[in-house]
């Protein structure tokens, strides 16, 4: 290899902050000039070795620098894998998006059987839009705001408020979209109530945002168990009716979380680079393998 070329390579490595160097070397706290004389003598003298520990820190241009050593195998299989990283073949993107969507798959998996992230009240705070569309419009929006069996209410008004900001976030996407006042959540005067008085304070806002006319009459009917009782909206569904519109909300919120547009909440890097979870899919194979074995017997 060109003489040059090392040098631009070592100068370059030498310059990132946190770059792994030997407990030896790093023990004595070396300058950047000594960084980059151990990163040359590393690359004159073992080249697969150099490739090894900094190969996935190199741009195209340095790791094509190493090709005049591949008659070296270790060098040749080391450029080959580490070009395929930052070019890809078809083959490869194909089973790196199909490693990723198992990844991500296995990962619902988990989160679902962990019963908080895709609850319904969780999905309705992330897409409180989409949760009016396909399941809050058939719900009582009353029961949302009384106070809850051994809740205490101080916990009560900040789920109100937090009830008010989501109500708010349906409100102004509906406004968005241009659907009808008459449509709007919280009925077809429920906009107007906001820009009344420009000067109210948050707490006041919270209060409009929220169906109160009738939260303390609700809270107040009760049966004869003491069970507070809520009257159906006009447009209510089924049992059975309410449970496809949920399936159908839960089925939207699992394919946005595996197409990746869950950031806002979820580190994907993390999960996609996660090798455990393969451990998923190795348990499904050998599970089906053995079904398979048993029912050919």
């Amino acid at each position: 290899m060109e003489r040059s070329a090392m040098e631009g390579i070592a100068g370059r490595l030498a310059a990132i902050d946190g770059l792994y160097f030997p407990g030896g070397i790093r023990s004595q706290q070396p300058d950047a000039s000594q960084r980059k004389a151990a990163l040359l003598d590393l690359i004159s003298r073992d080249a697969p070795i150099f490739l090894e520990r900094y190969g996935t820190v190199l741009n195209y241009n340095e790791l094509s620098a190493f090709d005049v050593l591949r008659s070296e195998y270790e060098v040749g299989w080391y450029v080959d894998r580490l070009r395929r990283s930052l070019v890809p073949t078809e083959a490869d993107s194909r089973a790196k998006s199909a490693t990723v969507r198992n990844r991500r798959r296995a990962y619902m998996e988990r989160l679902i059987r962990g019963g908080e992230y895709f609850s319904e009240d969780s999905m309705r705070e992330r897409e409180p839009y989409l949760h009016h569309e396909y399941v809050g419009r058939f719900q009582d929006p009353v029961v949302r705001v009384l106070s809850r069996p051994g809740e205490k209410w101080s916990e009560t008004l900040m789920r109100r408020c937090e009830e008010a900001m989501l109500v708010k976030k349906i409100r102004d996407e509906q406004q968005r979209l241009g659907v009808a006042r008459k449509d709007w959540v919280g009925g077809a005067d429920a906009g107007e109530e906001a820009s009344e008085d420009d000067d109210a304070s948050e707490e006041e806002r919270n209060e409009m945002e929220l169906p109160s006319s009738s939260s303390k009459a609700r809270e107040d009917d009760t049966n004869a168990n003491g069970e507070e009782l809520a009257e159906l909206p006009n447009n209510a569904l089924s049992t059975e009716e309410m449970q496809e519109q949920m399936d159908q909300f839960t089925y939207i919120m699992h394919q946005k979380f595996l197409a990746g547009e869950d950031t806002e909440h979820l580190d994907y890097s993390a999960i996609d680079n996660d090798e455990g979870l393969d451990d998923h899919w190795i348990k499904e194979a050998n599970h089906d393998a053995e079904e398979k074995y048993f029912d050919e017997d």
